[in-house]
């Protein structure tokens, strides 16, 4: 798909189809957050594919936003692990995390997989939750598969401001 497509066509998805996403789908989709950019290229991301009935369970628990999907891509990155801008009150681990996120969005669309970003849920509960590291903390969670009939676009989907609203010269 083109990429001006993928970025006009990509929306949130809150209804999906209980089938998968297909395997080939979903490395391509990894390998698109596996290559995001990151600062001093620490890659400090870690990507944790939910997809057993147990796992959802715990998404389910942690989020009322999961909307049926199949698959829920958890979006983390090891907190000692990323690069201290200068004046030290800022680090790349959300930045660099939310990157990563992006790329998985829109290679998701790409793949022709719908997906919704997802951060209604208390991080550090489901980080427990999960089992997962002390050094790392979850970002967002991705709701992957594909919309059912009720998963369209939300009737604003295509209203945007104008560039002149949102883009100041200086």
């Amino acid at each position: 798909m083109e990429f001006t497509e993928v970025i006009k066509n990509r929306y949130s998805c809150k209804n999906y189809e209980a089938k998968q996403v297909e395997k080939e789908q979903l490395q391509a989709i990894l390998e698109a957050g596996r290559v995001a950019p990151t600062a001093k290229n620490l890659q400090e991301q870690k990507i944790y594919v939910v997809q057993s009935e147990e796992g959802l369970a715990k998404i389910d628990k942690a989020t009322p936003c999961r909307y049926g999907a199949p698959t829920v891509l958890v979006v983390a990155f090891n907190k000692n692990n990323v690069f201290t801008y200068p004046g030290g009150k800022r680090d790349s681990g959300i930045e660099d995390a939310s990157i990563v996120a992006t790329h998985l969005v829109l290679g998701a669309c790409d793949a022709g997989a719908d997906s919704c970003w997802v951060n209604n849920f208390n991080p550090e509960e489901l980080k427990k939750e999960l089992g997962l590291l002390e050094d790392e903390e979850i970002l967002m969670l991705l709701d992957l598969g594909y919309a059912s009939e009720k998963g369209k676009p939300l009737p604003n989907h295509s209203s945007r401001k104008e560039l002149s609203e949102t883009v100041e010269w200086i």
